[in-house]
Formats: structure tokens, sequence, C-alpha cells
């Protein structure tokens, strides 16, 4: 039923302002759509919603993320826009330098892991950006 539907992630803000100037200045990214207590993003053949809320994310899960296809350069890069990364040392995932080597994950790319790196956008949502490792 769902199969043939477009996913579309929805993060909540308690400030779209505030968010919407985080999104442009750490992330590059600007809205394609703007209406009263929504703001509509694009980023290749994707899209994601930052809503108005009075609720507040729980930040203890990846809420949304980006493949890239140099994880060093575009971790350098937002890091010179501001952004602060995540750093995690419990079992199964340790970063260093803000960047996580995890195995096992995209297999059915062909992938053997993932290098990952986390970080919260202004809101308090928890991001991510992460690089497959190919055999």
């Amino acid at each position: 039923m769902l199969h043939d539907s477009r996913a579309i992630t929805r993060l909540p803000s308690g400030d779209l302002d505030r968010a919407q100037a985080f999104y442009a200045e750490k992330l590059g990214l600007e809205p394609s759509e703007e209406r009263p207590g929504g703001l509509l993003y694009h980023c290749a053949d994707t899209e994601f919603v930052l809503f108005q809320s009075a609720g507040a994310p729980s930040g203890d899960h990846t809420q949304m993320a980006w493949t890239v296809d140099d994880i060093d350069a575009t971790v350098e890069e937002l890091r010179s826009r501001g952004v602060v990364f995540e750093e995690y040392d419990v079992p199964g995932l340790r970063t260093v330098g803000g960047i996580a080597e995890v195995e096992g994950n995209y297999p059915s790319k062909g992938g053997v892991g993932e290098r990952g790196a986390w970080f919260r956008d202004s809101e308090g949502n928890l991001l991510a950006i992460g690089e497959p490792v190919t055999a």
C-alpha cells in the first residue's frame, strides 16, 4: 500500500525563525516553500519539513540523516560553519573526531559499513551524516 508513496521527514521546531537561520547559516539550506507554521526543504530528490511545535524532540535517536560521498570534508565544512558534532563512547559506538565507524550498515547497497557523525540542530533534533563503506 505505501511502498509506492514517498516518505517525508518532519522535524519539530519551537522557533521557526531560529531553525530557518540555523539551516541556512550552518547547513547552507534554504526552504523551497514557506507557509505559516512550516518550512519545506529539498535535498537532491528528497524533502523534509520543519514545523512549528510546542512539543520538544527527544533528541535521543537519529531523526534524519544525509548520505555524503566524503564525510571528512563534510564534517570539516560544517564545523567551519559552527556545527558541533556529538562525541560518543558507548558499547558498539565510539566516535573519534566526531566520526564513528559502524560495521554492517548498507549491505543491500554492497556496503560493509558506514562512517557516521551526529549533530543537533537549533531545536534539539539529532541529525546525522553518513558515508557508506564498500568492500
